[in-house]
Formats: structure tokens, C-alpha cells, sequence
């Protein structure tokens, strides 16, 4: 382990002390003095993806014959190891810095120099034999690189972790809307009551919700994976090979096994950050259906004895530090709380996005940390939902079926038999004296018992068709 203190490096600003065990450089610990702002630093899934670029832009200038075998293996090496996350802790630059993530870009170059360096028995901070601008970013900006690298992080998050998670409780939802099926409830609009609906109907509803989910986060991919690398500081490609972009997302893409490609407009791509606001709509549309999903969770379960109760949650946790034997739905409400930060989320987004002036959006680092951490907190409240809330429901068969019973949207099923005024006039009737609206339309001689049992059915409210004979 290295002594404690400082040791002393100079860029084109003059000297700078910098922490005598960090694998960090002059720029990076500039950033840190600049930009004391939080404790948000760029998350592990876009520390891979820097990585990557760096090492698949060493390999790529390797074989364009631009870097020398040895220093290219060196930095392979080291570019690899950040990707792997040996080096996390040297990633040190705040979130809210220069707009551009220059910081973090040279954070990236310094780190995987410096680790080359050492590989190479140098002394780490001379930037001999391997210097961070001339060899490690060779061919790129941080212009280039900083989108590149969002888009790579968020593909991969969303293809490896939020789909599969969503898709898991599209299944769950699935499931229980088949279990439900045969449970006829009443169902609600206004938050007042309504035709009958099955208990799996409902269900059906929010597995659906989710199934389209998917599909708009599926939809934002081919944006995603245009990637900015090889357009350098304004998108004319000053600076970088013809051929390195091709060559590097080439190498990129047979180490992740995705479909990444050169933007088609470096200038779009670059000035402009379309693709992130258009993936950040699609997770606040995933957020605001698990928001109502997990909000008519919470209020179907509600009492046990006092509320509606449709539905029974698993028990996970006592629910209150003064009412013994209380239970809360605290799942349901951690994914809502969820969902409202993924919205403000895409709030900062779409002002980020609006801040790509001419050549160059100046927000990336706050447009990527947040869209980042949405997929991040989305896929993980969206396992946890599923696994410690919708798995464990089960319908309260005999609730659903008393307050059916004693809904006054029944009369809705006499319309075709004496109208709608009428109609209304029984369910008054009904609620006046608190009995059922079968109990006053026999009182009142509508139809024999036979004929309005059969009228009043509500399994038969829950299909398409006309109520009454008219429906037949």
C-alpha cells in the first residue's frame, strides 16, 4: 500500500497535488476542488461502459497501426479492469459538473494511463510511457465519448435487468389474473361503484399495462444504440481515423453481444440527446402504470374490516410503532415512491434535453446519472413488487361477493325492462333503506324470481351484450 500525502502533477494550468494513492490525475483532482457539490457519482453501469470504449478504442487504434502493441495491451488491460469495476473508487467526479462530462471522460483516461503505467513498471503521474489525452483517448472526445457511453449503459440495463424484471411481473400479473378469474366482484369508476367486473379482469388489465410497457421500452432501443463515438469534439470527426469508430463499436459489439452501430448523424446525436429523453418517456410510462397498478393493489387490500378488501396481502413487516397488529402495504408503497422520483427524473431529463446548444448538449452528466439510476430503482422495485406483494395476493372471495350483492349498479340490468328512470328510482329506493336492488325490484313486481335472478346475474355483466332479453 502506498504512503499517505500528495504527489505533485502539472497540466496545461500549472501543478496540482494530487492524492499519493489515487490512480487519478491532474484534471481529475482539478474536478474534485471544482465541483463539491454531492455525493451522486456516475453509477457502475456507465464505468463499465467508459471502459469498454476505452478498451475497444486502444484495440481499434492498435490495428489502425496509430498505437504501439505494447502500450495498446497495457491499456486494453487497465481499460478492462475499470470495466470490470476494479478501479470504482477512483471514479471521483461529481455528477453535477462540466456539462459535457469532460471530467469524467479524463477521470476515465488518468485512471486507465496511470494502471498502464504501473503495469508497464512506470511511476505512476508522469504520464510515461503511456500519456491519458495521446494514447488512452486517442481518437475520441469527451463530446463523443460521454453519449456514447449513456446509451451503451442504458441498452444494456434495460435489455439485461428492467426487461426481464418486467417481464417476470407481467407473468405474475398473469398468473393472477387466470387464479381470479372466476371471482365476479364490482367493479369501480369515479371511485364510486360500478358494473361487475371479475377480480381477473382487473388483473388482466395491469398484466396488459405492463405487456406495453415492454414494448415502448423495446421501441427506444434502435436510438440507443447509435453511438456518438468517432464524431469527437462537434461531430465532424476531426482528430479520429476514418475507420476507428466502425472498428471499435465492432470490437464493442462482440464483447457485449449487442447491436450497437456508428450514428448516422454525429451532429444529431451529438448537439442533441433525443434518444435519452425518448428512453426516460418510456420509463416514466413503465412508472406511471406500476404507480396505478401499486396504488389499486394498496386500496383493494385496504381495512382488513373497515376497507375494501377485495384482496389479501402477504404480511412482511408490522405496520405500525404505536397500533399493535396493524399491517401496511409498505411494498406498494416503495414502488409508488419509486415511480414519483423516476417522473421528477424525467423532469431534469427533458430540461436537460433542452440544453443542447448547437454542437453540444451541456447536461449530459445529469441526463445520464438520472436516466441510469430510473432503470436502475425501476427494475429493482419492480422484482421486489412482484416477489413480496403480487405473488402472495389472494382474493377475498366472500368480501368481493357480499359487496357485489349490495351494489345499487345492479340496477343498471333493469334499464331494458322499465327504463332508466325507473331504474334510478329503485336504486334510490335501495339506498335509502339499505336493501338490495333484487329486494325492492321483487317488492316492486318487475319480473318473477326466476326472470330477475336471471336479469340480475352479474357473471353475465362481466361479458360483452345487451342486459335483459334484448341482449340475447
Amino acid at each position: 500500500m502506498r504512503k499517505r500525502g500528495y504527489r505533485i502533477e502539472t497540466d496545461s494550468m500549472g501543478k496540482v497535488k494530487v492524492p499519493r494513492n489515487a490512480y487519478y490525475g491532474a484534471q481529475t483532482q482539478r474536478a474534485v476542488e471544482n465541483f463539491p457539490i454531492s455525493s451522486l457519482r456516475f453509477p457502475r453501469a456507465f464505468i463499465w461502459a467508459i471502459g469498454l470504449i476505452k478498451e475497444a478504442g486502444a484495440q481499434a487504434n492498435q490495428e489502425l497501426g496509430l498505437l504501439e502493441k505494447n502500450i495498446a495491451k497495457t491499456i486494453r488491460q487497465a481499460a478492462h479492469e475499470v470495466a470490470k469495476g476494479v478501479w470504482d473508487d477512483q471514479f471521483v467526479v461529481d455528477i453535477f459538473q462540466t456539462g459535457s462530462g469532460t471530467s469524467t471522460n479524463m477521470n476515465a483516461n488518468e485512471v486507465i494511463a496511470n494502471r498502464a503505467i504501473e503495469l508497464l513498471g512506470g511511476k505512476i503521474g508522469t504520464k510515461s510511457p503511456v500519456h491519458p489525452n495521446e494514447h488512452v483517448n486517442l481518437g475520441q472526445s469527451s463530446n463523443d465519448v460521454i453519449p456514447s457511453a449513456i446509451h451503451m449503459a442504458a441498452t444494456r440495463e434495460i435489455i439485461h435487468n428492467l426487461i426481464p424484471a418486467l417481464r417476470a411481473l407481467q407473468q405474475s400479473l398473469a398468473n393472477k389474473a387466470r387464479e381470479f378469474d372466476q371471482v365476479i366482484k364490482i367493479g369501480r369508476t369515479h371511485l364510486q361503484d360500478a358494473l361487475p367486473i371479475k377480480l381477473g379482469q382487473e388483473f388482466g388489465g395491469y398484466a396488459r399495462q405492463i405487456e406495453m410497457g415492454i414494448k415502448r421500452l423495446k421501441a427506444t432501443l434502435p436510438s440507443l444504440s447509435e453511438l456518438a463515438l468517432g464524431g469527437t469534439a462537434v461531430g465532424t470527426g476531426f482528430g479520429s481515423h476514418v475507420d476507428f469508430a466502425r472498428r471499435a463499436i465492432s470490437i464493442i459489439n462482440k464483447k457485449t453481444k449487442l447491436n450497437f452501430r456508428e450514428a448516422k448523424d454525429h451532429f444529431a446525436v451529438q448537439g442533441g440527446q433525443d434518444a435519452v429523453l425518448e428512453a426516460s418517456n418510456a420509463l416514466k410510462s413503465v412508472a406511471v402504470s406500476l404507480l396505478k397498478i401499486a396504488n389499486d393493489v394498496r386500496w383493494l387490500s385496504s381495512g382488513p374490516r373497515c376497507g375494501i378488501g377485495e384482496i389479501q396481502m402477504a404480511e412482511v413487516q408490522p405496520g405500525s410503532s404505536i397500533m399493535p397488529g396493524k399491517v401496511n402495504p409498505v411494498i406498494a408503497e416503495s414502488v409508488i415512491q419509486v415511480a414519483a422520483h423516476i417522473l421528477g427524473n424525467d423532469a431534469a431529463i427533458t430540461i436537460g434535453a433542452q440544453m443542447g446548444n448547437f454542437e453540444l448538449n451541456t447536461m449530459l452528466p445529469l441526463m445520464g446519472y438520472n436516466l441510469l439510476q430510473s432503470i436502475q430503482i425501476l427494475a429493482s422495485a419492480v422484482c421486489n413488487f412482484k416477489e413480496r406483494c403480487i405473488d402472495g395476493l389472494e382474493a377475498n372471495v366472500e368480501r368481493c361477493k357480499a359487496m357485489l350483492e349490495k351494489s345499487l349498479a345492479l340496477a343498471t340490468a333493469l334499464v331494458p325492462e322499465i327504463g332508466y328512470d325507473r331504474a334510478a328510482g329503485i336504486a334510490k329506493k335501495a339506498f335509502k333503506t339499505g336493501k338490495t336492488i333484487s329486494e325492492i325490484a321483487l317488492e316492486e313486481n318487475i319480473l318473477p324470481p326466476d326472470g330477475l335472478k336471471e336479469l340480475l346475474d352479474p357473471k353475465k355483466m362481466t361479458k360483452p351484450g345487451l342486459p335483459g332479453k334484448k341482449g340475447k
